[in-house]
């Protein structure tokens, strides 16, 4: 099972409006497990970065001004992912800006979904979290995967995070520290233990239900015919109630 977490920065919200992808960002695992392969671009979008976009994840136009435009990237990238299975928050906002980018392209390559299957974890965590906060940072927080070292948004470190945040959502199991820095050391066992700590904390308590009197009854009664049927043996006493 091959799935690449991914995630992308851009220039505005709306392709629909000329806004392109500035970033892409890759992270792939082969059997729920890093493999330690990655996709990593800037790119050129030929237009201006907005003013809100640049507050969220920093990157200027002066940065990106050398850097290779999406069709000279293009192959790589499909390459990457074709055929596997993308795990993105929020995937409707990433595979439009990904369509928008393909389609200018002369009819070259297919829509993503046609070269991928999409997982969309903002829908999963929705399910399995309903009227809770699921940004990406809610998730961190309350799955005790550490994000303290992102102080703006970035393609590869945002889908280095995800893929943390995935894999303890969809089986129980601890984070695989992909976006952890080497030197963190216990301090992000910790923060996992103590997230796993809080889910549990969140659950709600089992209710216990005790046997009635006709119930009981009819339990002795059984216990009875089995002594019965044995010679009088029976591995669970006949006197309890």
């Amino acid at each position: 099972m091959r799935q690449i977490v991914l995630d992308t920065e851009t220039t505005g919200l709306e392709p629909q409006q000329g806004h392109r992808i500035i970033e892409i960002g890759c992270v792939e695992l082969e059997n729920r497990r890093p493999t330690g392969r990655h996709f990593h671009h800037y790119i050129q979008p030929d237009r201006e970065v907005d003013e809100g976009a640049f507050a969220v994840h920093g990157i200027s136009n002066e940065f990106l001004a050398d850097k290779p435009r999406f069709e000279e990237i293009v192959e790589e990238f499909v390459e990457f992912v074709r055929g596997g299975e993308l795990v993105i928050h929020n995937a409707p906002f990433d595979i439009g800006f990904l369509d928008a980018e393909l389609a200018r392209l002369d009819g070259s390559y297919q829509p993503m979904r046609e070269l991928c299957s999409v997982t969309d974890s903002l829908v999963l965590a929705r399910q399995m979290h309903p009227g809770q906060r699921n940004s990406l940072d809610a998730l961190c927080k309350r799955y005790g995967v550490n994000n303290e070292h992102r102080e703006l948004h970035g393609a590869l470190l945002d889908a280095r995070i995800l893929a943390d945040v995935y894999l303890v959502m969809t089986g129980g199991q601890t984070s695989l520290s992909l976006a952890a820095h080497d030197n963190e050391g216990d301090g992000h066992s910790a923060g996992k233990a103590e997230g796993i700590r809080r889910l549990a904390a969140e659950r709600p308590r089992l209710r216990v239900m005790s046997a009635g009197a006709e119930e009981l009854a009819r339990h002795a009664a059984t216990l009875e015919a089995i002594a019965a049927a044995n010679g009088g043996q029976c591995l669970w006493p006949t006197d309890e109630g």
